[in-house]
């Protein structure tokens, strides 16, 4: 097995074993008690703002818990994905699992950052904390996955431009963006 993985796929598949059991679990307790599930704590600040601020009737609430939970199931479903092109070498090198990631996160990051708006609405410092956690963790991700995209782009327009370099210093400067290749720093 190959190990030459690259930043952003070692940190999303960190957040994969974050999201997927523990969005999965609380879509699932929504799923099978919309009210109940929406009331407890993962979930709290989404139940309050919705019957203070939206006072929706119980049938236009136990839709937007479904709403929430299908959001957090898409949310697992693309970290899965993701991580099922993760474990191909061959797709994995290709940058395949960066589309999954992309939207597991766009996704997670839409949830998590309307989420904690709606816990500082309320006043659940709690929930407000946990929700910018993981806006924290999903942003992170996203720039570390949008920096080696640019570090990947400017090493091909080099390699473009310069083609009498040849092959080893273009591998030698895509290789900053992964795990395999450590870099040194030169003092003398």
């Amino acid at each position: 097995m190959s190990t030459n993985w690259r930043i952003s796929s070692f940190s999303g598949a960190l957040l994969a074993a974050y999201f997927i059991p523990t969005w999965t679990i609380i879509a699932f307790r929504i799923m099978v008690s919309p009210i109940h599930g929406l009331y407890e704590r993962p979930s709290v600040a989404v139940a309050l703002f919705v019957s203070d601020y939206l006072q929706l009737t119980a049938t236009a609430t136990i839709r937007a818990a479904w709403l929430l939970a299908l959001g957090r199931l898409t949310v697992a479903a693309f970290f899965a994905i993701f991580l099922a092109f993760l474990a191909r070498p061959s797709i994995r090198k290709s940058g395949g699992p960066d589309e999954a990631l992309g939207m597991a996160l766009a996704i997670g990051g839409l949830i998590s950052f309307a989420s904690m708006v709606m816990a500082s609405r309320v006043g659940e410092v709690a929930a407000m904390r946990l929700h910018a956690t993981e806006l924290l963790m999903l942003l992170g991700t996203a720039i570390v996955l949008q920096i080696e995209r640019q570090v990947e782009s400017r090493v091909e327009r080099m390699a473009l431009s310069r083609p009498e370099q040849g092959a080893a210093s273009c591998a030698a400067a895509s290789g900053a963006s992964t795990l395999q290749q450590p870099q040194l720093l030169n003092h003398g």
